[in-house]
This record gives C-alpha cells, sequence and structure tokens, in this order.
C-alpha cells in the first residue's frame, strides 16, 4: 500500500510520507481515529485543510487524520441574526461564499483564506481588519485530556491576535492540541451589507472611509482582488500561492519600541502598553525584497520570499521543508540584526523547528 505523502495535502506542498493516514468521514470516524491512536499512544497529527502547517521532509512517524466530512447550515434564526454552524472540514472560503449568497454579514472580510473551518479558532484567523472572535459563539471539540466531547465558548477560547487555548496546549512536541474541533457556531448578522469596515487598504479599494460598510459582495470581491494580488488565494499554476500562508505574525511589542523606528512605520495599538508592528514592513525594510531567496545556499533557488508579498515564503516547485526554513531562517535573522526584534512563526512546525 502507498504511503501518502503529506507535501499532498499541504499548501506549500512540501512534507514526507504519513505512517498511517486515516480519512474521517464523519465526527464518529474522527473521535474514533483519535481514540484509538491517544489508547495506543501513538503520535497523532490532525489535518484540515494544510494551509497552516508546515511537515518534516521525513513526514510523521504515526497516524494522520483528515477531516474529510463537511457542511453549512443555519441552525438557529433570529430577527436580524443567524447562528451558523460549519462541520471541522468544511472548507472555509466555500462557507464564507455561502454564508454571503445567503445575506449573512461578519465574515466576508475573510474570504478567500485557504484550509477548514475547523482549523480558524485554533489561531483566531484573521484579515482585514476582521477576526474568527469577531463572530464565533462556540464549537463542539474532542477532549483527547477528558476523552469527552464538549462545547467551548468564546470566552473559554481565550482568542486573542493569532492565539488561543487550543494553540496553546500544543505545547512540547505534540502534532495535536488537547481540543480537536469538530464543528464551529457563528453568529452573523442579515444584512445585505458587509460589518464596518476596519482596514485602511480594503477601505481604499472600496471607496468608503474606514468603518463604512459596502455590500457584501462587493466587499467579498474586492478581498479576493487584494488577497490574490499577493499571492495568497491558492493557484496550482502560481508558486507564489506554494507557502503556507503569512510565516512571521506581526510582532507585538512594548511601546516605547516605536521611538526605534523611523517616521511613518505602521504602528498599531494593541493594548497594555504594548503596540504591534508589521512583519512585512520590517523585513523588506531590513533588506529583504520580495522575491528574495538563497540561489548559492541551502535553498538553491528551490524557495523564496513570494514575488508579491514579503510575508509569505513559498515553494518555487521542488523545494523541501528544509528549503522554506532556511529562507525563513535568514528573514528572521536579518530582521532581527537590522531592528533589534525577533519574528516568530505563525504556521504549526511539525517535525521541524525554525
Amino acid at each position: 500500500m502507498r504511503r501518502v505523502r503529506l507535501a499532498e495535502h499541504t499548501t506549500s506542498r512540501v512534507g514526507g510520507p504519513a505512517e498511517r493516514w486515516v480519512v474521517a468521514e464523519s465526527e464518529a470516524d474522527a473521535v474514533e481515529a483519535i481514540r484509538a491512536a491517544d489508547t495506543s499512544e501513538t503520535p497523532l497529527l490532525v489535518l484540515g485543510g494544510g494551509s497552516n502547517v508546515l511537515m518534516a521532509d521525513a513526514g510523521f512517524p504515526g497516524t494522520v487524520v483528515t477531516m474529510a466530512f463537511s457542511g453549512v447550515e443555519i441552525v438557529e434564526e433570529g430577527p436580524s441574526t443567524a447562528l451558523v454552524r460549519m462541520a471541522a472540514g468544511q472548507n472555509w472560503d466555500e462557507a464564507v461564499a455561502w454564508t454571503v449568497a445567503q445575506g449573512l454579514s461578519g465574515l466576508e472580510a475573510l474570504s478567500g483564506i485557504p484550509g477548514s473551518a475547523g482549523a480558524t479558532p485554533v489561531q483566531n484567523v484573521g484579515a482585514y481588519g476582521a477576526e474568527v472572535s469577531n463572530t464565533l459563539v462556540r464549537l463542539r471539540a474532542w477532549d483527547r485530556e477528558e476523552g469527552r466531547l464538549v462545547e467551548l465558548s468564546s470566552e473559554e477560547l481565550r482568542l486573542s491576535y493569532r492565539d488561543s487555548i487550543i494553540k496553546q496546549s500544543l505545547g512540547g512536541h505534540s502534532a495535536t492540541p488537547r481540543w480537536v474541533v469538530l464543528s464551529v457556531d457563528f453568529r452573523l448578522t442579515r444584512s445585505g451589507s458587509a460589518a464596518p469596515v476596519r482596514f485602511a487598504q480594503l477601505a481604499s479599494a472600496l471607496g468608503v472611509e474606514e468603518g463604512q460598510s459596502a455590500p457584501l459582495e462587493t466587499v467579498r470581491h474586492h478581498v479576493l482582488r487584494l488577497r490574490a494580488s499577493k499571492g495568497m488565494v491558492l493557484d496550482a499554476d502560481d508558486h507564489d500561492t506554494w507557502s503556507t500562508g503569512s510565516f512571521f505574525t506581526n510582532p507585538i511589542v512594548p511601546a516605547e519600541v516605536r521611538s526605534s523606528l523611523p517616521e511613518g512605520a505602521p504602528v498599531f495599538g494593541a493594548g497594555e502598553g504594548r503596540v504591534k508592528l508589521s512583519a512585512a514592513w520590517l523585513i523588506d525594510r531590513a533588506g529583504f525584497a520580495k522575491g528574495f531567496g538563497l540561489p548559492d545556499g541551502p535553498a538553491g533557488g528551490r524557495a523564496s520570499l513570494s514575488t508579491k508579498h514579503t510575508l509569505a515564503v513559498t515553494n518555487r516547485g521542488s523545494a523541501t521543508a528544509e528549503d522554506l526554513l532556511s529562507v525563513a531562517r535568514a528573514v528572521r535573522d536579518g530582521v532581527d540584526s537590522h531592528w533589534g526584534i525577533r519574528l516568530h512563526p505563525e504556521p504549526v512546525l511539525i517535525g521541524c523547528s525554525l
């Protein structure tokens, strides 16, 4: 029997073989496979869309459970809102398109993000001024530690910038968190207009002021266009999209760091005496332009920063995970040397490290 290579199931198209591959066609299938792996103390990896994970070239020495069950439905309707439930394996962008078609606002700014619905709460996925935490009400999950099905509210998840208690439970060498998401509920607003636009670039594209709104379909269209211009919408023929998406999170640092940056540097308030900086800006101003690679180094030109956006490390067609990491390390160390600011990876690194 052919061993499945993880490169065939990740957006960066890197990663070695899985020792065992299980396709979960339902919640019951997923729980059964997870329990079996945990009972036998077999290393476990639960995989959704494979968009925010970097897999080692050696592969995974255990069981990989891929969430293959999908579905999106309205489970509760109010006068002006609806509670929408998405299965963990549901393609995220298809679900967002469905909500827009239903006239439900709240997720439209998250259009075009690759991956599955079940993965979105783990890192509180966000883009263009919106985050999953804005509309997420609760989720249903399998608690591996307690061996039971649980519901976790938005408050219990402690969602923050690219973080949650689910992500925090990864820790150590674990490839799968304590809680495995099975379905997610979002409270959306029934309106022909999108939620107020909170991102300057999107507002400019729409021709509105920040805080104003626009038709749902129009917002989705412009978000997809903006993402595509940065190589952030999957396209098999475009190597700029062969990536994990943004490789680094925007650093959150003490507010006094602002004084060490040149005038005009993008700085955003992050509360509690801290500010958030633009990782892409720091990378570019540290001398790493779009398309930066290591032609004479470890990556051998097989990997580079995207030619459209400095925040993505891309596979140019034949890269390995180590090639991608070589470019990422060069960028991380260069930014640290230039600015004294350490960048941290956004994707989950499985069997490898930065």
